[in-house]
């Protein structure tokens, strides 16, 4: 009896009712002897055959019971067995190391395995690591795609301290050991429903002719009219296709929408759209150029216009021939493989230049900033403006924090004159106290507030102007008062020394201010070599009459020896990368500016016979700076941008930071190879 089963509980207290009914009934039966005694004896009667019957049950129908719920007890953890075992969802249990101790059948047919699988659930589905297994009590989840499914894999940590409290065979002395419980969410069907939902949301987008205008004239009067129906038909044909809308606003400018999918198709195409509106030619001199601004995932049709209408201006600003899509999240770029058409009319530098007037009247102090490292186009373009401003009677000063070697001889020229003051050239901190709501900033050579000289005085100016010649990218100076940025123009010296010519007839420019300008323009189109129209041959006149003195900026610009030695040997080491692109290593020992000469050396090995880009690396103050140059045949201001970097089509950069060269030489040609195989280049 000592081993045998006890009820407790519920269970016993509902075994000994009937006793203690009995016991009450013995009570009863007292109180009824002494009310009368025939009434007590037939309930002491009763009582007896009572207890005889309680005595029997509780006697022989007691192990009975207890049996019956054991058995039921062992059939219901059977049948929760079974049940965890042929439900639908699957599930499996591993171990703390991830190994799986047991699979339901659900399990088993998701990821095509048998009963008995005991490996790791990393060999099985190798996104689960061992390092995502949960290792505290919230829960874990990640998406998973296996076989040709998309699940959201669920994990759940599941103690075991109070079993092997409980248990007579595992000690539980510290004891912290604990199971998986592993379920797969299968979200397939719901992917491929939000997938549709998502193509079928609609996209703007706007198309605009780059070149109209000269298009037209370079064709007979009499076919203009043919030469707009058909570009009007390419496009509107090219739209149906993809089953969007196309609606011509003015004679240059289309709207088109889109569904989501389509845009997918012509990502893949790498919108094709270009390249095939530049085959319309009935006789035209000049090939037919579009730009493309797209405008996608926003929260509203509003903003996808929104969108639409920065990804045009973006790629109107970096010189047309492309397509821009603009999404919340990133702004991608395709094309832009044209160089960007000379415009012949001043009127835009006309304008521009009575605003400037405006803007620096109505203040008391100029300051002009150029990019960090400041080039000769860069000094040049600020003198320029200075030369507006003193004219104006404006107190004026330029930012150049850091003189390189090349600089330094045209800094010297105003410092050794008499006719500046002693701030007219001031360093970054003495910017900073200078600025306020009084003073004007004007932004020359640049339009990324990230490598400006000082980026704290956008923040600090509340009037800010820009000129720039450079391509525009994703990141711009946004709160400008004015903004002259064109990418068709040689330098920003050419743009300033334009303004100069329509601020007043009492502009008097003096010869060491011209020579700087012109200089400017002498180094960015590498001595009327690149990037030269007829309005930068009738800057560089402007400034020879006003004294620019070719010899003297000659004399400027000579070489150090080492300089000389250090460019030489990049060229002379230059490697020849898939018979097109001169990859080479600039030295920085003993040179001031090393990523001048860089530059230099990028240029010079365009001169080998066959090379379409180069790309020249230079170690400067613990990053690695890239140069790279072409002629007309790849546009290195894209392959930059993958770098960070940016620029023209035809002169751009980047900085590398914890890179070395070797590492650095393998990143562009890793870069050079996805884009030929994408087709960007």
């Amino acid at each position: 009896m000592k081993n045998s089963i006890k009820p407790k509980g519920r269970l016993k207290i509902y075994l000994q009712t009937s006793l203690y009914m009995g016991v009450l009934l013995i009570l009863i039966d007292i109180g009824l002897f002494a009310i009368d005694v025939r009434a007590g004896l037939i309930l002491a009667c009763f009582l007896l055959f009572y207890f005889l019957v309680i005595g029997f049950m509780l006697v022989y129908s007691r192990p009975v019971i207890i049996n019956e719920l054991i058995s039921f007890a062992t059939q219901y953890g059977q049948i929760q067995k079974q049940l965890l075992r042929e439900l639908d969802l699957p599930h499996a249990l591993l171990d703390e190391s991830g190994k799986i101790l047991w699979t339901n059948i659900a399990f088993e047919k998701a990821v095509h395995k048998e009963k008995g699988y005991h490996k790791s659930i990393t060999s099985l589905i190798p996104c689960i690591t061992k390092e995502k297994l949960p290792a505290d009590s919230c829960d874990v989840e990640i998406n998973i795609s296996f076989l040709d499914k998309d699940y959201v894999a669920r994990m759940k940590k599941i103690p075991l301290e109070e079993m092997v409290i409980d248990s007579d065979i595992i000690e539980d002395e510290d004891y912290d050991g604990y199971l998986i419980a592993l379920y797969l969410f299968d979200e397939t069907a719901l992917k491929i429903a939000l997938q549709e939902v998502d193509d079928q949301s609609l996209a703007i987008g706007l198309i605009y002719l780059d070149n109209y205008d000269e298009a037209l004239e370079s064709v007979e009067e009499v076919r203009r009219s043919l030469l707009i129906a058909l570009i009007d038909r390419k496009v509107n044909k090219y739209i149906a296709g993809l089953d969007g809308i196309c609606k011509k606003m003015e004679k240059d400018k289309y709207l088109i929408i889109l569904r989501k999918k389509a845009i997918a198709h012509l990502q893949e195409n790498r919108f094709d759209l270009l390249e095939d509106v530049k085959t319309v030619n009935i006789g035209n001199e000049m090939a037919v150029t579009i730009s493309i601004g797209v405008g996608l995932d926003g929260l509203s049709y509003a903003q996808n216009y929104e969108f639409a209408r920065n990804a045009i201006d973006l790629a109107l600003g970096r010189g047309g021939d492309q397509a821009v899509l603009k999404t919340p999240r990133d702004t991608i770029y395709y094309g832009g493989k044209s160089q960007q058409v000379e415009k012949n009319t001043r009127v835009k530098a006309r304008v521009k230049a009575h605003a400037l007037k405006e803007i620096i009247s109505g203040k008391d102090k100029v300051i002009v900033m150029g990019h960090r490292n400041a080039d000769i186009d860069s000094f040049g373009a600020a003198v320029g403006i200075a030369r507006i401003a003193i004219t104006l009677g404006k107190k004026v000063h330029i930012v150049v924090s850091d003189c390189t070697s090349s600089l330094k001889p045209f800094i010297d020229m105003f410092h050794n004159s008499n006719e500046y003051e002693d701030d007219f050239i001031i360093n970054r901190q003495q910017a900073v106290e200078m600025a306020g709501n009084n003073a004007v900033l004007v932004v020359v050579d640049v339009n990324k507030p990230s490598i400006t000289d000082c980026p704290e005085l956008l923040r600090l100016c509340k009037s800010i102007v820009v000129f720039d010649h450079h391509r525009q990218g994703t990141e711009v100076i946004e709160n400008a008062t004015l903004s002259y940025v064109e990418g068709y123009a040689s330098s920003t010296c050419e743009m300033v020394s334009e303004i100069l010519q329509y601020i007043g007839e009492n502009i008097r420019i003096k010869s060491m201010e011209a020579d700087c300008m012109y200089s400017g323009i002498m180094i960015d189109t590498n001595n009327f070599m690149t990037k030269t129209g007829v309005r930068t041959f009738e800057a560089a006149a402007f400034l020879r009459r006003n004294g620019a003195d070719v010899m003297r900026v000659r004399k400027l610009f000579r070489e150090d020896a080492m300089e000389y030695k250090a460019k030489a040997d990049a060229v002379s080491q230059a490697e020849i990368y898939k018979n097109a692109y001169a990859i080479s290593i600039c030295s920085s020992d003993d040179i001031k500016s090393p990523t001048v000469v860089g530059a230099q050396a990028a240029n010079e090995l365009l001169n080998i016979k066959g090379i379409k880009a180069s790309f020249v690396l230079t170690k400067y103050q613990g990053l690695i700076y890239v140069s790279a140059r072409s002629i007309d045949e790849v546009n290195v201001q894209i392959i930059m941008e993958r770098l960070g970097g940016g620029g023209h089509i035809n002169t751009a950069g980047c900085q590398m930071e914890d890179t070395s060269f070797a590492e650095g030489i393998s990143i562009i040609k890793r870069t050079l190879d996805e884009m030929i195989e994408e087709g960007a280049i």
